[in-house]
């Protein structure tokens, strides 16, 4: 540009601009022409706006005046990279602020990490991170400011609270795992001798609480942790704390032990060798075993745990905890009497029985055969399982299931086509209604909330006589309670949504050999059924749809 002169000579660090008034074509430059000159040449400097405007604006004066004296200003100048440390109020956190170089030294990594020292960063920095930025602010445009995360403290992690630890099995967990016979191989037949304990054994350990993960922050400071807490330790019936050792639980009587929802009792156990019509119906409080066979229209009921070390034929089996048939259980079916089926099961726990037919079982706990289930009818709270746990590899066949979890098998109906009908509908049902429910109780109550808080704000608005301000603090203390309801509302309704989330994830047939035609999967008016044999099968619920899968 005619008279226009730009000069860096002075170390190269500086720009000075240098006009020429009488050069000059007065028509092609301009404050905007000038600016733009100066910026292609030299992109990469510091440049002083204002400088630039006053040189104009002398320029434009000895236009003017017609002065011809040259107008020199110093413009620009290199500048490194400039940085920042910010380290967060309560020193759990650092940020790395980088004012990219306007034509001078970039920075290194080696120099942030040697700068983060000396800002007093000692813990959680991140090499990664300063690399990164090192990295961005070489290539980045001059002046562009970068500002990220490059060290967090550890903040300290509370310890676990003392865990209750049973000493002994539960009777269902016994079967379910096979003794070992060597490091191979394990005999099927052989699940254990049923527990029964004597009094004074210890059944129950309380573990000491840990102490926790001590933090740091990002200066280097110990934040310390707390350590758990100490678990009270409640003797169940049967039960007394040890006197030598109070972590240890011990027996109070013979029985059977049992774990459930962290607490453990003893059940007196009735023993026998068979249920027929010579020993009568039995009726106990506390836990059955049974070495023997329960014969044709026998009850057994039991507030405990009931066992059968042999088989049951057409009986009435009902337990407060959890019913373990070794053997088989058999029974009849016919759909004009009023008990259709002639061998019913019910527990308000889980249910074991090697092989079954013809049975009515209703538990609140999963479901377990050894080998096959077939034409009966199931309603379950929790999962089924056909086979060994670790493989189920079992048959089932021609059943009417409702049930809430995974139900896993060999095989999944049967080559004849007899129907096995699954319904999955209840449980979802149920936590919809407790959806709805909970909402419109927090519709409710959050309508009262709002009113008695606009209410409350008039109030302290007001100048309330002394008689009065109890009878105010009162209705305080009141609202409070109801905005305290309010949020409990609020944190049930979502763990009641999530769990709805997880209810629809988990429910699935899943069989390890075949599945036959004649399968029906169903989650309300969504339905599925298998049309063909197929090897293997994973038949799960995904937006909306059954969807069906290999194994």
């Amino acid at each position: 540009m005619r008279g226009i002169y730009l000069s860096n000579l002075d170390d190269e660090r500086y720009l000075d601009l240098i006009i020429h008034p009488d050069e000059v074509d007065a028509d092609s430059l301009n404050e905007k022409s000038l600016f733009a000159y100066i910026k292609e040449k030299y992109a990469d400097f510091y440049l002083f706006e204002d400088t630039v405007r006053i040189a104009f604006k002398a320029y434009t004066t000895a236009a003017r005046n017609s002065n011809t004296d040259p107008i020199k200003e110093r413009i620009a100048e290199k500048r490194d990279a400039e940085i920042k440390f910010i380290i967060g109020s309560d020193d759990m956190s650092a940020n790395l602020e980088i004012v990219c170089a306007f034509g001078g030294k970039h920075v290194t990594p080696t120099y942030l990490l040697s700068k983060a020292k000396h800002a007093g960063i000692e813990r959680g920095l991140s090499s990664k991170r300063i690399i990164d930025m090192a990295t961005r602010a070489r290539t980045g445009k001059p002046g562009t400011v970068l500002n990220e995360l490059i060290a967090k403290g550890l903040p300290p992690r509370k310890g676990k609270n003392s865990k209750l630890v049973p000493l002994v099995p539960n009777a269902l967990e016994r079967i379910l795992q096979p003794q070992t016979v060597s490091t191979s191989r394990v005999d099927m037949r052989d699940l254990g001798e049923i527990i029964c304990v004597k009094p004074g054994v210890e059944i129950l350990e309380r573990q000491a609480p840990t102490k926790g993960r001590k933090g740091y922050t990002v200066r280097g400071g110990t934040i310390d942790s707390t350590e758990g807490e100490w678990i009270k330790l409640k003797p169940g019936d049967g039960t007394y704390i040890s006197d030598d050792t109070p972590n240890i639980l011990r027996a109070e009587i013979a029985g059977m032990p049992k774990f459930k929802d962290g607490k453990m009792w003893v059940d007196e156990t009735f023993v026998c060798k068979g249920v027929n019509i010579g020993t009568g119906n039995v009726n106990y409080d506390g836990a059955v075993i049974v070495n023997g066979d329960v014969t044709e229209k026998m009850k057994i009921i039991a507030t405990g745990d009931i066992t059968i070390n042999g088989f049951v034929e057409s009986a009435h089996i009902e337990s407060g905890g959890d019913i373990i048939i070794t053997q088989g259980a058999m029974g009849k079916y016919d759909e004009e009497e009023e008990q259709q089926y002639s061998g019913k099961l019910i527990a308000d726990g889980g249910i074991h029985i090697e092989h079954g037919q013809g049975l009515d079982i209703i538990c609140n706990g999963n479901v377990s055969v050894g080998k096959q289930l077939a034409y009966s009818r199931i309603k379950c709270r929790g999962s089924i399982t056909v086979g060994p746990i670790d493989n189920p590899n079992g048959n089932l066949f021609a059943c009417e299931i409702q049930c809430e979890d995974v139900i896993k098998s060999g095989t999944l109906g049967a080559i004849s086509g007899s129907n096995l009908f699954i319904d999955f509908s209840d449980g979802f049902n149920l936590l919809t209604e407790r959806i709805d429910t909970v909402e419109e109780l927090m519709v409710e109550l959050k309508n009262h909330v709002q009113r008695h808080q606009a209410e409350m704000t008039s109030m302290k608005s007001r100048t309330i006589p002394a008689e009065l301000r109890s009878k105010l603090d009162k209705l305080l203390g009141k609202y409070r309670d109801e905005r305290t309801m309010l949020q409990q509302l609020i944190s049930k309704s979502s763990q009641l949504k999530l769990a709805k989330e997880r209810y629809v994830e988990q429910i699935q047939l899943n069989a390890n050999k075949k599945l036959y035609p004649g399968v029906v999967v169903k989650l309300n008016n969504r339905t599925w059924k298998a049309d063909r044999e197929y090897s293997s099968a994973k038949i799960h619920y995904f937006e909306h749809q059954w969807q069906f899968d290999t194994l």
